[in-house]
């Protein structure tokens, strides 16, 4: 049993779906399917029941899915005495935006319990970078929002965040239940500065150039539309002050969480860290 198999068979069994674990692996679902038949093959027994409702584990894939999970933390304990031996034992993390997010909290934890002996470094930077210094070789991994160039990078999404429009709470487009893009088009927005990522700055401004202040944190966000009535995009779910208000956007594309991090790299501990990510990300 390789060990990669043995990782689809842990991800179609906690997801108890192959489309949501083929996702959540980042691969399509008929390679999926074949490596758990051929898995299933290998062990001379069903791992799973399948039925018209879906599918669930038989007794064999039971005692499977708990010898699976051990001998895959055994692996990620064996990289990272390795990597200890080779000196790393740091991992830089950048983030963007809001550090608060349940995500981020879960997943801390997490990385704490399987890397007790890791220290973790976090960068917390501005808006006018979606990657947190990835490409400036300032951090190993990034916990941001796409999209973004994505060259020489390696992006796993790890969740969707509708998205509203920030106004003062007395605007009176504050009591509208949900807004169209097109209903803000006479209005101020802020602007991210010149030489921003392209991409990134064209979905905050809802897909249009755009005038208004110029910002580079969430905070300077905020006060431009306290102080000057300026409206911009934000994902739902964030606390704000009562002063401000937020309406959701029915005709915005959702806002991807991500982890990124420079493709071929392949420190273990950054493996290990999107692995935890995309877990802590899915509750």
């Amino acid at each position: 049993m390789e060990l990669r198999t043995l990782r689809y068979f842990v991800a179609v069994a906690e997801e108890l779906h192959f489309g949501r674990a083929a996702t959540r692996l980042h691969m399509s679902q008929p390679p999926l399917s074949r490596a758990i038949k051929q898995l299933e093959a290998d062990v001379g027994a069903l791992l799973f029941a399948r039925s018209p409702a879906g599918i669930a584990l038989t007794p064999v894939g039971m005692v499977l899915l708990d010898e699976a999970r051990a001998l895959l933390d055994h692996a990620d304990r064996v990289r990272e005495r390795v990597s200890a031996a080779a000196g790393v034992t740091t991992i830089t993390v950048g983030i963007l935006g809001d550090g608060t997010d349940p995500g981020v909290t879960r997943l801390a934890a997490a990385y704490r319990r399987r890397h007790p002996g890791i220290e973790i470094r976090i960068r917390d930077t501005d808006l006018t970078d979606p990657t947190c210094g990835l490409r400036a070789g300032l951090v190993d991994v990034a916990l941001t929002r796409a999209p973004f160039d994505e060259t020489a990078l390696t992006v796993r999404a790890l969740r969707t965040d509708p998205v509203g429009v920030v106004l003062r709470a007395d605007d009176p487009l504050a009591r509208c239940d949900r807004l169209r893009l097109a209903e803000l088009s006479d209005r101020r927005w802020f602007r991210f500065p010149q030489g921003t990522d392209p991409l990134w700055q064209s979905y905050w401004n809802g897909g249009r150039p755009r005038e208004g202040p110029v910002v580079r944190a969430v905070q300077e966000c905020m006060q431009a539309v306290l102080w000057n009535g300026t409206v911009g995009l934000a994902p739902l779910g964030h606390d704000l002050p009562t002063e401000l208000a937020v309406v959701p956007l029915i005709d915005m594309a959702p806002s991807r969480v991500v982890a990124v991090w420079n493709e071929g790299d392949t420190n273990p501990l950054i493996r290990s860290f999107v692995e935890i990510a995309t877990a802590a990300y899915r509750h």
